[in-house]
């Protein structure tokens, strides 16, 4: 049985496994990408794509800062501007009462040297969201976030990869692995592949993977869902959240309602599988229908869910394996990860080539989840 060999195995082919494939290409690397299913295929094919720096963990947003930059010129990263539009996030207070909340928040980004977020009032709030229910009295805005196609995204990473001659195997599954002098050797059914370097970008499957390098780590699932409605006559242009509601309210070029915010169905590792729990659905079409009365009565064309991996303080796994020589971990992105795309593929490809890098990544370390060894 014949052994194909590169440089850099990427399992896992969502969009943070084919941003690394691609950073590592350019960056001379001979690179597969190892995918179960399909390109896509999970979490990145499941995501409302919202491309946010609004209300990041304080951790992230210096990755977060630099990834915007990155989206604002991504026709020239993977050749096709990926339906991104920078109309702006905004995070709605309905009542004086969630002004504090967001007037802190503020503060503490100003506190930091960072003025992407802001505050705005209700006059403001009705100029850039004239839709929007007049009961709502102010907001906290991100002028340069946005949104994009998601499924345009991973065509057009997976187009820049395969014009870099990365390799994507997919219907491929990893079943073992082992350490074959400074080499990794991953068996995936009747095919073997042979690499120093391997990057584990296996989304909620992503401990499973790291436990047979050997690297134990807690990881949980989410299983967040989507609605999408009839097409309607353009009605906002932001991306609209809401201070104590799960929302993410948003239209597409199509004229589609795009309505999310984190509400949860069941998710199954075994079985790859997803489902929507309605009666928790509906919470996020009465949110929408209370913020903007004019879609009250609008019909639901489709719902959705998809799986993804949770970690337990919300912030993603980005860094080396302490215990696997060359593997390298991205995943638990906890459904914030598709803005972070670009840059967590340029993180990557400074720690393959480089070692390091001087991005500020050591609150997503994986050992901060891993299970304590007990000695023998």
């Amino acid at each position: 049985m014949s052994t194909e060999a590169f440089d850099v195995a990427v399992v896992g082919g969502g969009l943070h496994g084919l941003s690394a494939a691609l950073h590592l290409a350019r960056a001379g690397r001979r690179v597969a990408v190892i995918e179960r299913r399909w390109t896509g295929r999970h979490a990145s094919g499941a995501t409302a794509a919202g491309v946010r720096t609004l209300g990041r963990d304080i951790a992230e947003i210096p990755i977060s800062l630099e990834a915007m930059a990155m989206w604002h010129k991504i026709a020239d990263i993977v050749g096709d501007p990926c339906g991104f539009h920078a109309h702006g996030q905004l995070r709605v207070a309905e009542t004086a009462e969630h002004m504090p909340a967001l007037l802190q928040r503020e503060a503490k980004i100003r506190a930091l040297g960072c003025t992407h977020e802001e505050i705005i009032d209700a006059a403001e709030l009705r100029r850039l969201v004239p839709a929007l229910s007049p009961h709502c009295v102010g907001a906290l805005v991100a002028r340069r976030d946005g949104a994009a196609d998601p499924h345009r995204t991973i065509l057009a990473f997976r187009r820049a990869c395969e014009a870099e001659n990365v390799a994507i195997v997919e219907d491929c599954g990893v079943e073992a692995v082992d350490r074959q002098g400074n080499d990794w050797l991953l068996v995936c059914g009747q095919r073997r592949f042979r690499a120093p370097v391997v990057v584990n970008a296996a989304g909620a499957w992503a401990a499973r993977l790291a436990a047979l390098f050997g690297d134990e780590i807690t990881l949980g699932v989410r299983a967040s869902m989507m609605i999408v409605t009839e097409r309607l006559a353009p009605l906002l242009a932001p991306v609209v959240s809401v201070v104590g509601r799960a929302l993410s309210f948003k239209q597409s070029d199509q004229g589609t309602l795009v309505i999310g915010g984190g509400l949860q169905g069941a998710a199954d590792l075994d079985r790859e599988r997803s489902s929507v729990n309605f009666s928790e659905l509906a919470k996020g079409a009465r949110a929408a229908s209370d913020l903007f009365p004019a879609v009250r009565g609008v019909r639901i064309a489709r719902c959705w869910t998809g799986i993804e991996a949770q970690t337990r303080d919300h912030l993603p796994v980005i860094g080396a394996s302490p215990n696997a020589p060359g593997l390298f971990h991205a995943f638990g992105f906890s459904g914030h990860g598709f803005q972070l795309v670009p840059v967590v593929g340029a993180i990557l490809t400074d720690l393959v080539v480089e070692g390091t890098t001087r991005r500020e990544i050591a609150a997503f370390a994986p050992r901060r989840l891993m299970q304590e060894r007990v000695a023998a």
